[in-house]
């Protein structure tokens, strides 16, 4: 057990997490704790647990520094006595201290869940969606990222120069030669100093949201100050392949071309495609072929609402279009059918399963486009007089049954919810990315979630579901619309191939 009394103690701590008889003793690395003045550390009776303000009891074996009432009323330990490294390094730089924690196997959660506190979203913005082989066809996803990123810049009102890190979610590589550099051209083309980092991140069609999750680290780390996030997709863009042919082929092979896009829709750990990932889902929960017919043409008309209203219209960016050698601004979502009717949805065939839930009109449209969200830590808020629309509170994410991937976002939820003390009757609004209808009516029958508050404004059922760009689209929704309707609390969600789920919640500031 360490107790850390002197700037020059402080200065000998090692760089590592060690063991001890007494628990997990865990150091922030030299330089930061050298940064730091010292104060004395207290520790509790094991037999006393004490209350802090916020009202989380600490384990009983919890020991940890004395500190001011203000950084124990921050939520950096939660409501089962484990605290997160990155809050600890954030205690560390501001009460100088080292804190002993009981041992892991008893402590740590095998979901990854946090909360964050002091990182706000000053701008959100997202190119209207267009359809498979529609209008944006011709634009790789870096140029639409490229789109969203300036209008995100421009309304956050933040110099380019003043970005310290470009984190971006990009699914389909593949989709263009300049797709793998996604990121660094984007910060390039934004006008963001050379020497910025850029890392463009993959968790599916998660991407989107761990952008965020990836910049709210950097700024926790101290790494950032701002961060501009976000994701792109063109999946109109993703080519054909011809695999093993680069050493020649035997005579006689018949060479087979692979449509990339639609081969990445199936998870070949499980040989399961996505689409059967939904019915194993409707078979589960028993939802009907009329369940999922309605709930999508609920997606149609929420959005077809919204739409008339002009509830999009603060989280567009338009895209810039040359059609039949004119200009041409696109500003509306291509995808949705407001057309629809109960009567066109139940004449579709079902595409994987005879009897099946999934057709044509009850999962997520094929699509392209992309979102972008701009972070900035309290301190850069201040400096820079820049205007809060929402803060980021917390994050989960979620491993599940592969075979029924879908279900990821209720365990996702469950865990964000947890760790910040909330229930699901605090939140205002819900998303959850529909992948498929079956997909997300099983969540909201898992959750037993209020069908009024889920998916008000409709979903990539009607809007289209660019893999990396959804969890961009969302969030820039959901915080336009906290704002919009001076609502508190709202969560973002998306089911990940694979067997994972991913969740944020985000907070109004009015």
């Amino acid at each position: 057990m360490y107790g850390a009394s002197t700037d020059e103690q402080l200065r000998t701590f090692p760089m590592i997490t060690e063991s001890t008889s007494s628990g997990l003793t865990l150091a922030a690395d030299r330089a930061a704790l050298a940064a730091v003045s010292c104060k004395s550390t207290q520790v509790f009776p094991a037999n006393f647990p004490p209350k802090v303000p916020n009202g989380v009891r600490l384990a009983p074996t919890m020991k940890i520094p004395r500190v001011s009432e203000a950084i124990m009323g921050e939520n950096w330990v939660d409501g089962g006595g484990i605290i997160q490294m990155d809050h600890i390094c954030c205690a560390l730089r501001k009460a100088g201290s080292i804190c002993i924690i009981p041992p892991p196997s008893t402590q740590f959660s095998p979901i990854m869940a946090s909360l964050t506190r002091g990182i706000f979203i000053v701008g959100a913005k997202r190119t209207p969606f267009g359809t498979f082989g529609g209008k944006l066809a011709g634009k790789t996803c870096v140029d639409l990222q490229e789109t969203a990123a300036k209008a995100a810049l421009s309304a956050a009102n933040v110099n380019p120069e003043l970005v310290d890190s470009v984190i971006i979610g990009n699914v389909l590589s593949c989709s263009s030669v300049d797709a793998p550099y996604i990121s660094r051209h984007v910060s390039l083309r934004c006008g963001i100093p050379i020497p910025t980092p850029a890392l463009t991140i993959n968790r599916l069609c998660g991407s989107g949201f761990q952008s965020l999750i990836n910049g709210a680290h950097d700024i926790l780390m101290g790494d950032s100050q701002i961060v501009l996030a976000g994701g792109s997709d063109s999946m109109s863009q993703a080519p054909y392949a011809v695999r093993n042919i680069r050493f020649g082929t035997k005579l006689g092979v018949d060479i087979k071309l692979e449509d990339m896009m639609w081969a990445a829709l199936t998870d070949f750990h499980c040989k399961t495609p996505m689409g059967i990932t939904a019915e194993n889902l409707a078979e589960k929960y028993n939802i009907t072929r009329e369940d999922v017919d309605k709930f999508a043409l609920r997606s149609q008309m929420n959005w077809k609402t919204a739409h008339e209203n002009g509830n999009f219209k603060s989280e567009l960016a338009p895209v810039a279009l040359e059609i039949k050698k004119k200009p041409f601004s696109f500003d509306t979502d291509e995808h949705p059918r407001v057309q629809t009717t109960l009567e066109m949805l139940a004449k579709l065939p079902p595409v994987f399963k005879k009897n099946g839930t999934v057709t044509a009109g009850t999962a997520s449209g094929i699509c392209d486009g992309a979102g972008a969200i701009i972070l900035a830590s309290e301190e850069a808020c201040k400096t820079h007089n820049l205007k809060p629309l929402a803060r980021l509170v917390g994050y989960g994410i979620a491993g599940v049954d592969p075979t029924i991937m879908g279900i990821g976002p209720a365990p996702a939820i469950r865990k964000v919810l947890a760790k910040a003390n909330l229930q699901l009757k605090d939140i205002d609004t819900v998303e959850i990315n529909e992948a498929f209808a079956a997909q997300t009516i099983a969540c909201q029958r898992e959750l037993d979630l209020d069908p009024e508050v889920l998916n008000v404004s409709g979903g990539a059922i009607a809007l289209g579901h660019p893999l990396g760009a959804s969890g961009s689209r969302i969030t820039a929704h959901l915080v336009h619309e906290l704002g919009r309707r001076k609502l508190k609390y709202a969560i973002g969600s998306a089911c990940i191939g694979g067997g994972q789920g991913i969740a944020l919640l985000l907070e109004g500031i009015h």
